[in-house]
This record gives C-alpha cells, sequence and structure tokens, in this order.
C-alpha cells in the first residue's frame, strides 16, 4: 500500500501535486489526521481521490458503492463530487476507523449522502441484491481485504449497471505482483484476481498506474 502514485521520484511527484491537485480543505485535514494513524498507510493517495472524483462527475453518477471505508477519504471525496440528490453506500467493519469518518463526513456536509453499513461487506453486498438493487448502482470502489476481491467484484459486478464503472485499488500491491520471489497468499490472490480481469470479457479494462494501481472495469 501507498499513499502516494508508485515509481515517481519525491520531486516529479511534489511537481504533479503542485501543477494538478485541488484538494479542498476538509479533505488535506482528513489526510494529514489519517497519517498520523499507526496503519495510515491504508490512506488512497490524493491525487487518486481526485481522479475518483473525476470518474464520478464524468459518469453522472447518483449512486455508488464503496467495499472498504478506512476513515473516510475516498467515501468523501466521491460524496462531494455528487450531486445534492447523489448517495453512497459505503461497507466497513471498523467502527473506530470509520468514527472519524463519520466527523469529517458531518464536517463537510455530506453526512446524508452517505449509508454506512457495519458489517462484513458481503453481507451487505448480498442483502443489497437480495432487496432488489441489481443493476441500480452506477459506480463502485473496492479497497477492502484483497483475499475477497475477486468476489467484491462479482457482487458489484451484479449491482452497477450496463456503463456503470468498477474502480479496484491496490492492484500493484507496492510492485510485490510483478516480483516471482514474494509468493504470500495476498499478493498471490491480487496476481490471480488482475489475470482474471484481464481475460473477463464482461468489461472494458484498464490498469491505470496511479497510486498503488487502480483498475477500471467498465461493464458492457
Amino acid at each position: 500500500m501507498t499513499t502516494q502514485t508508485l515509481g515517481l521520484e519525491q520531486n516529479l511527484y511534489d511537481y504533479l501535486l503542485s501543477v494538478s491537485l485541488r484538494e479542498p480543505e476538509i479533505l488535506t485535514q482528513l489526510r494529514h489526521e489519517t497519517a498520523q494513524h499507526p496503519v495510515g498507510r491504508m490512506q488512497i493517495a490524493p491525487e487518486q481521490g481526485q481522479f475518483l472524483a473525476l470518474l464520478v462527475q464524468l459518469l453522472g453518477a447518483k449512486k455508488t458503492l464503496e467495499v472498504g471505508v478506512f476513515t473516510g477519504y475516498s467515501s468523501l471525496v466521491v460524496a462531494l463530487a455528487l450531486p445534492s440528490d447523489g448517495k453512497v453506500v459505503a461497507c466497513d467493519v471498523s467502527e473506530e476507523f470509520t468514527t472519524i469518518a463519520r466527523r469529517y463526513w458531518q464536517q463537510a456536509g455530506v453526512a446524508d449522502k452517505i449509508q454506512l453499513h457495519i458489517a462484513p461487506a458481503l453481507e451487505t453486498l448480498d442483502r443489497l441484491l437480495a432487496t432488489g438493487e441489481a443493476e441500480t448502482f452506477d459506480f463502485a470502489f473496492i479497497d477492502a481485504d484483497k483475499s475477497n476481491y475477486d468476489t467484491y467484484y462479482e457482487r458489484s459486478l451484479q449491482l452497477v449497471r450496463s456503463g456503470g464503472l468498477i474502480a479496484i485499488d491496490n492492484v500493484l500491491w507496492s510492485g510485490r505482483v510483478a516480483d516471482p520471489q514474494v509468493q504470500d497468499n495476498r499478493t498471490k490472490r491480487i496476481r490471480a484476481f488482475n489475470q482474471k480481469l484481464h481475460q473477463d470479457r464482461r468489461v472494458s479494462l484498464s490498469l491505470v498506474a496511479i497510486a498503488d494501481g487502480l483498475t477500471l472495469a467498465l461493464k458492457k
């Protein structure tokens, strides 16, 4: 995991941010607070957050899904990009982390746009499908436990509409996916997931080398 785009020297990365990042102050505050957390490395990079917001705006999205909330940066950046009647359905298991998220959602004035489910994500996703919400989401962002990426993807593929977009984080896994010496379970799962999506004709595909690697899968 990384909080900035892989492979860029610091001076080039700083330049990238200086000419592109338009981060609202509330997001800057959240990012800085999260950086002090013992597992703050799980925070997405600010340039990636801005990219997600742009994707949501390009889609004209109103209903979005998030699997993995942490301290709420990605859900906040998406909620800020949504229209006033937009909605984020967010899945997480941690009351501790999402307490921080809730505080910032409230401060930003978007708490009413975000519906948080504290439960195992698969339970929430299956409940959404069981209650008739298949093909009703415009956008989904997956950034949770890597061992379940394939299952989260399959559920999200059912939940998003045709022409909807699924974005999956950490698919370059700090470069470990390309190192044959690394054979831990999570790395092997991500490798297998990447190979599966490469062959998945249900979607149009692009793996973008932003932050820790972001796969974009557009449902046909």
